[in-house]
C-alpha cells in the first residue's frame, strides 16, 4: 500500500498527537516538518482541563504536570480600576485545573512521547507536492537529501495557518483579519502581583472602543510571564487586513522584533503597580485572522489545528482545539487502516469537528470583541466550556439513536470520571480514567446484586467479537453486588460514585470510545443492543 500508512505534515502539537495516537495503536506513521529545529518559542501557553485528560489517557500527564504552572485565575484592570478577579474553580469532579505550559515544552514532551514508540519527526523536510487517487495519496518531499516521493494511504494537514496541504487540495479557508497588530514578549517582571494568576489590562477611549490592553499569562520560572500588547507605532507594518499575495494574516511575523523597550513603555502605561520588565527571551509582532476550513477532509486528506481553523487566543482555544481534532481522527483512522472499520467511519470527523471549529472561532470573535463578560451564560458554564469539558459529539451517526434513556451523561458526551473503584490485589482505590485508557473502546458493565452473570458474559462475548476484540471489559459492581461467578475484570463501586456521575442504574451498559466520550447506553443490557451500536463504528466481524 506504498511507503507509509500515514504521512503527518506538520510537527506542532497537533501532528505530533496525531502521529503519536496511530503510532500507539500500531499504524505505520511518518511525520515530517519543514524546519531544521523546533521554534523556541512560548506561543500557545494555555492548557486546558481536557487537554490534560487527553494527556493522561495517553500516558503523558505526569510529565505535562512536572513541567507545568497553574493558571488560577485572571486580574483584571478596566481603565486605571480594578476589575472583577476571575477564580477558575472548576467542580470537585474535574480532575485538573487549568495550566499553562510554553508551547516548545508541549513539544518536546510529545515529540519524546512519540519516540518511544520507534518514531522521529522528520525534521528539515518540506512538502513541496501533493496529489491523490483512489488508491492512496502522493507526495513529494524536498529532504536534506533531496527529493523523495512518498506513497501514503492517509495524509494528515497539521500544517498550520498557512498551511500547503490545505492550499494543495483547493480548501476554502473563509474569514476575515483583525486590523489590530499586535507583540508578544516573554519577559520577567519584579511585580507583587499573585502568583498563578494572569491579568488583562484595558483602556477606552472617550467613545468607549478599546484602545490599549496588556495581557499577561504566567509561565514557569521566576515571575516569568508571556505578555501580549499592541503594537507601537514605530514597529506598525503597512499591510492589507487579509493578508498580501493570498497569505493569511495570522501568527507570529518576521522582519520586526520588538525591543525590551517596547514592553517596558507599554508596562509604565498599564501595569497596576510599578513594574522593571527583564530578560526578554523572545518577541515578536503578530497578526490575529479568523477562518475556519468548509470541509475537514478531501478524499484520503485531513486538516487538523490552526491548518482548519484561526481566530483569536482568547480563552487558549486554538492548540487545545487541534489536539482534540488530532485525538478525534486518530482512533477512527487506526481502525480503517487496520481493516477493523470502513472508510464511511472517516466521514464522521468532519461531521463531529468542524461543528466544534465553528463554534470555537464564533466564541472567541465575540469574546474578543466584546469581552467574556459578554456571554449569556452563567459563569460556570462559561468556565466549563473554556475548559472544552463541554465539548460534545450529539446528533452523529456514532451515537444517534442508542438505547438507554434516563438522565445523566448521554451518547455523545464526554465521560466523566469519578474516584472510589477498589478491585482484588489494588489496594487503593482506583479512578474511572484508570480503566479508559487503553488504546480501544471500553464496555463498562453495571452489575446490581440481581444482575445474572451469564447475562454479563454474553454481552462482554457479543460485544468483544463486534469490536474485532479492539474492546476492553469491565464489570461496575454496585456496592451490594458480588463477584461471585463472573469471569469478567471488575472494579467494586464501593461509594457510588460511578452510579452519581452516569446515573447508572444495575444492568445497565456503557460504552466509552477511545476518545473518552460516550457511544452508547443500554439498559438493559442486551448482546444484540451492543452489537447493534459498535456495528456503527466498527465493520461486520
Amino acid at each position: 500500500m506504498g511507503d507509509t500508512d500515514v504521512l503527518v505534515v506538520g510537527a506542532g502539537p497537533v501532528g505530533l498527537t496525531a502521529a503519536a495516537e496511530l503510532r500507539r495503536r500500531g499504524v505505520d506513521c511518518r511525520i515530517v516538518d519543514k524546519l531544521a529545529e523546533p521554534q523556541p518559542y512560548a506561543k500557545a501557553v494555555g492548557i486546558q482541563p481536557r487537554t490534560l485528560e487527553i494527556w493522561d489517557a495517553m500516558g503523558l500527564a505526569r510529565e505535562a504536570l512536572d513541567a507545568a504552572v497553574p493558571m488560577l485565575g485572571q486580574l483584571n484592570v478596566v481603565d486605571g480600576k480594578p476589575g472583577p478577579r476571575i477564580d477558575l474553580d472548576l467542580p470537585a469532579d474535574i480532575p485538573y485545573g487549568f495550566a499553562a505550559i510554553p508551547q516548545y515544552t508541549t513539544e518536546r514532551l510529545l515529540t519524546a512521547h512519540l519516540a518511544g514508540y520507534g518514531t522521529a519527526v522528520e525534521r528539515g523536510t518540506e512538502l513541496i507536492d501533493l496529489g491523490q487517487d483512489a488508491d492512496g495519496v502522493r507526495a513529494v518531499l524536498r529532504t536534506p537529501e533531496g527529493r523523495e516521493d512518498v506513497q501514503a494511504r492517509y495524509l494528515i494537514g497539521c500544517d498550520g495557518a498557512h498551511s500547503p496541504v490545505r492550499r494543495a487540495m483547493g480548501i476554502r479557508f473563509d474569514g476575515d483579519a483583525f486590523p489590530e497588530q499586535y507583540m508578544l514578549g516573554d519577559v520577567e517582571v519584579d511585580w507583587d502581583l499573585p502568583a498563578g494568576f494572569g491579568l488583562r489590562v484595558v483602556h477606552h477611549d472617550a467613545e468607549g472602543r478599546v484602545d490599549d490592553v496588556l495581557v499577561c499569562i504566567p509561565l514557569p520560572g521566576r515571575k516569568r510571564y508571556r505578555m501580549s500588547m499592541l503594537v507601537p507605532a514605530e514597529l506598525e507594518a503597512v499591510a492589507s487586513v487579509g493578508g498580501t499575495n493570498g497569505e493569511v494574516a495570522h501568527g507570529l511575523e518576521s522582519g520586526r522584533t520588538p525591543q525590551l523597550r517596547h514592553i517596558q513603555t507599554v508596562l509604565d502605561r498599564l501595569s497596576p503597580t510599578p513594574t522593571t520588565a527583564s530578560e526578554l527571551r523572545w518577541s515578536s509582532v503578530f497578526r490575529i485572522s479568523h477562518r475556519l476550513v468548509d470541509r475537514y477532509r478531501e478524499g484520503r486528506v485531513f486538516l487538523a489545528g490552526d491548518a482548519a481553523h484561526i481566530h483569536p487566543p482568547t480563552g487558549a482555544q486554538g492548540m487545545n482545539t487541534g489536539v482534540q481534532d488530532a485525538y478525534n481522527l486518530a482512533w477512527k483512522l487506526a481502525l480503517v487502516v487496520g481493516g477493523a472499520a470502513e472508510d464511511g467511519l472517516l466521514d464522521t470527523y468532519q461531521a463531529e469537528r468542524h461543528p466544534i471549529g465553528e463554534e470555537v472561532v464564533g466564541r472567541t470573535v465575540r469574546h474578543a470583541r466584546a469581552g467574556v463578560e459578554s456571554d449569556p451564560d452563567d459563569f460556570t458554564t462559561i468556565l466549563l466550556r473554556e475548559a472544552q469539558l463541554l465539548v460534545n459529539y450529539r446528533g452523529s451517526s456514532l451515537v444517534d439513536g442508542v438505547a438507554g434513556g434516563g438522565t445523566g451523561p448521554a451518547p455523545g458526551d464526554r465521560a466523566p470520571d469519578c474516584g472510589g473503584l477498589v478491585r482484588d490485589l489494588a489496594r487503593y482505590p482506583l479512578r474511572l480514567f484508570d480503566l479508559l485508557r487503553g488504546p480501544h473502546h471500553t464496555l463498562l458493565l453495571h452489575a446490581g446484586p440481581d444482575t445474572p452473570a451469564e447475562l454479563l458474559h454474553r454481552c462482554a462475548e457479543a460485544a468483544t467479537a463486534a469490536a474485532h476484540g479492539l474492546l476492553d471489559v469491565y464489570v461496575v459492581l454496585a456496592p451490594d453486588a458480588r463477584a461471585d461467578g463472573v469471569r469478567l475484570p471488575c472494579v467494586q463501586d464501593r461509594d457510588g460514585t460511578f452510579a452519581a456521575a452516569y446515573a447508572a442504574r444495575p444492568g445497565e451498559a456503557v460504552i466509552v470510545r477511545p476518545d473518552g466520550y460516550l457511544g452508547a447506553r443500554c439498559h438493559p443490557a442486551d448482546p444484540e443492543e451492543l452489537v447493534a451500536q459498535l456495528r456503527r463504528t466498527f465493520a461486520p466481524a
